[in-house]
């Protein structure tokens, strides 16, 4: 980064690399023989209609009330480094502002005779009167890009628009959402409108292109020390190509590791033989993202332990989604997918029960082995509508429109007695997104493989490729070592 010409107060934390400020013939230089800025104004972008009915529903459960949605601030990393700037999600579904949103900006749904008047508060680009286009290095555009003026925001997103300086203190004040508000829009948004469906779709489509990114590169990375990373990386790239980039931090989990609900650290390596459980998905610029996640063999081949394994979860999760209707519970789907899970368990003798003393209520002695949820709603957030009552999300109604995960696994722990030596170190999760239909549900990741067999077909072109690559190289370089000898 270059340091400063700060000709305003200097931020904490970037005294040392400041300069001291500009003359003032310096100021009046740069500010002068700039062309004159177009001033183009959008149409409103594809979102604007359905933020304005979002924010219409949102006016008639609060008449009278004043609603103010803040987008919230940059974070720091570190020192004058920050992290990069996410609004809040409530504020983004509410405004149709994605990832080019500006940071603290704020929406203010000010109550009228008939509902709501809405105006969004922003600090527009500066003008060349002003030092801040060059002086400041938080919303300077020659240090962050240029900005939009308040006339271009107003016509993209077709909503009033103000200056961020004419918000009231009381307003600037609100950091988070009251609990009322914040669980009514988890819960209006737990049935998606057509342009939510339309960017899952998107969503999903630039995931299963991540995932065939990572099955061309797979059988190379095989030995590789940090190979969980090259892993990462290869979807990280496509992420940031069609999208925003990642909806969360990508786990990469080769070997013991996919036992580890959460790994994200990904240091480990990829060894031939494992099995490595990727679980990703690509944000899109509107905030939607994609969750899911494949098993698959590093070799391009099950062991039959781990084929045995994969299958069973494979089984678990058509089960819960051949239930998927409208008019069922969410809990449903849950259920049937422990259903099996007990029952799979069982069969193979790791349970000290049978599998329906294990659905008990009071035992559960499956669920070591899958600790975590079946399902959970997905959408602007990986984990959407969080806020919303359980009488409304795990015990809620099934409606068409709704887009959830189905993701059952099994967990081997590499110290586990219970189970036999060949069991332990496995770790296997298929993972879904899933629309509901009016009828039924489609399952929108399906172009993924997800049979044992689809799998191995799926990757056997990469790993010939990989191992006709190894044989030409080993070759070439005894062919080297002869001529040099």
């Amino acid at each position: 980064m270059n340091a400063e010409e700060a000709t305003h107060e200097v931020p904490k934390g970037t005294e040392n690399r400041s300069t001291t400020p500009g003359s003032d013939t310096f100021k009046h230089y740069i500010s002068s023989q700039w062309a004159d800025r177009a001033e183009e104004i959008p149409a409103p972008r594809e979102q604007a209609s359905y933020a304005a009915a979002r924010r219409a529903e949102l006016s008639k459960k609060y008449p009278g009330k004043r609603l103010v949605i803040p987008a919230g601030a940059m974070k720091r990393r570190s020192n004058d480094t920050f992290y990069a700037f996410r609004a809040d999600s409530a504020f983004s579904w509410l405004t149709g502002w994605g990832s080019d949103s500006e940071p603290d900006s704020v929406l203010v749904m000010e109550p009228t005779a008939t509902g709501h008047e809405a105006t969004l508060y922003f600090r527009e680009r500066a003008g060349r009167d002003s030092d801040e286009f060059y002086a400041n290095s938080d919303i300077g555009e020659f240090w962050i890009g240029p900005r939009p003026s308040l006339a271009q925001v107003a016509g993209d997103l077709a909503i009033a628009t103000r200056h961020l300086d004419e918000l009231p203190a009381k307003d600037a004040e609100v950091t988070d959402l009251p609990q009322d508000l914040a669980q009514d829009l988890s819960e209006m948004r737990l049935v998606k409108d057509e342009f939510e469906i339309n960017e899952m779709r998107e969503a999903v489509a630039s995931s299963i292109r991540g995932f065939a990114d990572i099955a061309r590169v797979l059988p190379a990375i095989a030995g590789n020390k940090r190979g969980e990373r090259l892993v990462e990386g290869a979807f990280a790239s496509r992420a940031r190509l069609e999208g925003n980039g990642v909806g969360y931090g990508t786990i990469a989990a080769s070997g013991a590791h996919a036992c580890i609900l959460h790994w994200v650290t990904n240091d480990g390596v990829v060894n031939n033989g494992d099995l490595i459980l990727i679980d990703a998905g690509v944000e899109r610029d509107s905030y939607y993202t994609a969750d899911v996640t494949r098993t698959l063999p590093v070799n391009g081949t099950f062991t039959p332990i781990q084929r045995k394994v994969y299958e069973a979860v494979r089984e678990a999760a058509d089960a819960a989604f051949a239930i998927v209707k409208p008019g069922i519970t969410f809990r449903d789907v849950h259920n049937t997918a422990m259903g099996v899970i007990a029952k799979k368990t069982a069969e193979w003798g790791l349970l000290p029960v049978t599998a329906e003393e294990a659905l008990l209520p009071e035992n559960g002695h499956h669920r070591r082995y899958m600790v975590h949820g079946t399902s959970h709603h997905l959408g602007i957030d990986v984990h959407d509508c969080a806020q919303a009552r359980r009488e409304m999300y795990m015990d809620g109604i099934v409606k068409e429109g709704m887009i959830f995960t189905i993701e059952p696994g099994l967990y081997f722990q590499p110290d586990d007695l219970t189970v036999p030596e060949e069991y332990r170190g496995i770790g296997v999760r298929i993972e879904d997104d899933i629309l509901v239909t009016a009828t039924g549900a489609e399952n929108l990741t399906i172009a993924l493989p997800r049979t044992a067999d689809d799998v191995e077909a799926w990757l056997a072109p990469h790993a010939a490729a990989a191992k006709a690559q190894k044989a030409a190289q080993i070759k070439a370089d005894a062919l080297a070592k002869k001529k040099r000898k």
